[in-house]
């Protein structure tokens, strides 16, 4: 596929530049634990396949072309940061990861924290306007059309599914070894508030 080492590098930077997904990952592995950010980027990982499906089927550039529909995930996705944003503000019960840990080492953890974790991935970018976007304006420019044109989508999506997990999960690691640091409830609480309201802006900034 002509021009897949200039994929490489583009799709890193857009994975790693942060987002509503890091900050989304970050709250979820503060507030419930390490495994829970794993679950959070399975749920990351599931979105991104799920349009590489749609770009397969052809309807991501449909989407694109239609205002209507465009506008729908535009506005579904703010609405769903927003409300994430605002859940984490008001939100009074903030855990350690080490009693989190424990708890589900000691069979008390009912995994609701995991399952909520991956559905907040994965429709984090299932309505993320930008995931249409980068779809259809930044894919295009590395595909063979003389080629399988289906093919060389689902390659690249994979590519970006695949960095985009192993980044995530790297930010994971990073965090379950620095808990001594991020364990302090202070940091956690301002933490917990900065990102409420980050992902309130990022809602805003996603329906203007």
């Amino acid at each position: 596929m002509d021009g897949l080492l200039g994929y490489i590098p583009i799709a890193m930077m857009m994975v790693v530049m942060p987002g509503a997904d890091t900050i989304l990952l970050v709250r979820n592995t503060l507030s419930h634990g390490t495994k829970a950010g794993r679950y959070s980027t399975l749920g990351m990982a599931t979105g991104l396949l799920f349009w590489t499906l749609i770009a397969v089927l052809g309807l991501a550039v449909v989407i694109a072309k239609s205002v209507v529909l465009f506008n729908v995930i535009r506005y579904l996705g703010a609405a769903y940061l927003i409300f994430l944003g605002i859940k984490s503000l008001f939100s009074k019960s903030f855990f350690s990861l080490e009693e989190v840990e424990d708890a589900a080492a000691a069979g008390n953890d009912k995994g609701s924290h995991h399952k909520e974790s991956f559905r907040q991935g994965m429709l984090s970018n299932i309505f993320n306007p930008k995931t249409v976007l980068l779809y259809v304006t930044i894919m295009p420019q590395f595909i063979n059309l003389g080629g399988n044109v289906n093919e060389q989508l689902i390659i690249l999506g994979l590519i970006l599914t695949g960095l985009a997990v192993a980044w995530f999960f790297l930010l994971v690691f990073i965090m379950e070894h620095a808990k001594r640091w991020l364990n302090n409830s202070r940091f956690q609480n301002i933490f917990q508030k900065s990102a409420g309201a980050l992902l309130v802006g990022f809602g805003i900034k996603t329906a203007l």
